[in-house]
């Protein structure tokens, strides 16, 4: 039972030790991708910082360093929390260690205790002598070289005991010297970001004496993605309607091919035949999903797309969202936002999320829309300053279809991402892999 327990304790030990590396090196990963943001936007900021007038790039850029910065001292919390599990498993897996050590020297103490008592070799002999026979004074004698060598076992157990003791004892000293270094990182980052709210504020109370501008640019920017969200609405609104106009006609068809062989049938005298598999009839009462639906390969897609929820590629290959989905008001300006705001490097490809057909490609003041449709859902990529893809084209995870602008009054490079289930726009970010 002992032996059990100590394998017991062993497997849990290592099953938990596995899983804390696992998340512990996700989440260093991810911390060095914010910081290699961060460290990117602090670049961006210094230059614009150099220029006197305060800008609104300026008060994107702190923005976007602020929520980084957040996301960072989350990532942080997660690993001081993996640390702090770490160090009460190896606490306890100590403690269990240094009770076994003690046991074992306890036991050994009553070996040697023993022993010398009866070191003497003419103990040794008069105890194998003084037996009743051949067989019991054969059984004393091993006896005497169990015990020899059990004394052996028991002295290389307590070398290897204390062994990994130490090693454990040494892991817990790590862990806490990690965790220590972790806090101190947490409270650099914790004054950081007090210090660029500050400048935050300081930006903004500066471009509040610009209010007329900065209200003028905010109209103008709510005006382009309103005009965004009207042309992916109509796009999509038409593509369903042709989907269902050719549904309809292909029901008709197939209606017209029955009743003629029905008649044929007839004619001879013979059964009416009997269509195998025959798909689902669209009616003008169909909904738009069962429009959209309406053929295996769209309602296999669709499957394989919803299946992809949560661990779908990011439409950039690096970037961090300046602005989410919903409603939001900016210096009093309403902007509904059905997408996502991603800023991106300059000359950023955009990149299909999931294998689809392009169903359409237009222009919006200058700039690019691709809308790729993959089953009932639809992915919208908008202000691209070319297009690399054409309508009708199949393209699939990962491709890029088109090169993301650059505004030249801000310098930033956004794309706007959307995804709609039919006519609806749902959010992108919980379709998207965590970033």
């Amino acid at each position: 039972m002992k032996l059990f327990r100590l394998l017991l304790i062993f497997i849990s030990t290592c099953v938990a030790v596995n899983s804390f590396a696992q998340s512990s090196a996700e989440l260093k990963r991810r911390k060095e991708k914010l910081n290699d943001e961060l460290a990117e936007l602090n670049r961006e900021y210094d230059k614009v910082r150099k220029d006197k007038s305060v800008s609104i790039k300026q008060l994107n850029i702190l923005r976007a360093q602020i929520n980084l910065r957040e996301d960072k001292i989350k990532t942080i919390n997660s690993e001081v929390r993996n640390l702090d599990n770490q160090i009460s498993e190896n606490t306890n897996t100590v403690h269990t260690l240094q009770g076994q050590l003690d046991q074992l020297k306890k036991d050994y103490a009553g070996m040697v205790l023993f022993a010398y008592h009866n070191k003497s070799a003419y103990n040794k002999l008069m105890f194998v002598f003084a037996a009743n026979d051949f067989n019991q004074a054969y059984k004393r004698l091993k006896y005497l070289q169990q015990f020899g060598n059990y004394r052996q076992r028991q002295a290389e157990s307590i070398q290897g005991t204390q062994k990994d003791l130490g090693i454990k004892i040494n892991e817990l000293d790590r862990t806490k010297k990690e965790k220590r270094t972790l806090l101190q990182d947490q409270e650099r980052e914790k004054q950081n970001l007090d210090k660029q709210r500050s400048d935050q504020a300081v930006v903004v109370s500066k471009l509040s004496k610009q209010q007329g501008y900065l209200k003028q640019q905010q109209r103008t920017k709510s005006k382009q993605i309103s005009a965004i969200n009207r042309q992916i609405s109509s796009a999509i609104r038409r593509e369903i309607a042709e989907a269902r106009r050719k549904a309809e006609a292909e029901a008709r068809e197939r209606a017209a091919a029955e009743r003629a062989r029905a008649a044929a049938a007839e004619r001879d005298n013979k059964p009416a035949p009997v269509a195998a598999n025959k798909p689902k009839e669209i009616t003008k009462s169909s909904s738009n999903s069962e429009v959209l639906n309406s053929t295996p390969e769209a309602a296999r897609l669709s499957n394989d797309f919803l299946g992809n929820r949560g661990s779908l590629p990011w439409p950039v290959a690096n970037g961090t969202i300046t602005q989410g989905f919903g409603t939001y008001y900016i210096e009093g300006i309403k902007t509904e936002n059905t997408g996502l705001e991603i800023r991106t490097a300059g000359g950023a490809a955009a990149r299909a999320v999931f294998s689809g057909e392009v169903t359409t490609v237009g222009n919006i003041s200058g700039t690019y829309v691709v809308i790729i449709r993959h089953g009932e859902y639809f992915t919208a990529y908008s202000n691209l300053r070319s297009v690399s893809v054409a309508k009708g084209q199949k393209v699939s995870t990962k491709q890029a279809v088109g090169v993301v602008a650059t505004d030249g009054a801000t310098g930033e490079t956004v794309l706007h991402f959307d995804l709609y289930k039919g006519q609806t726009p749902v959010n992108p970010k919980i379709w998207l892999a965590p970033d």
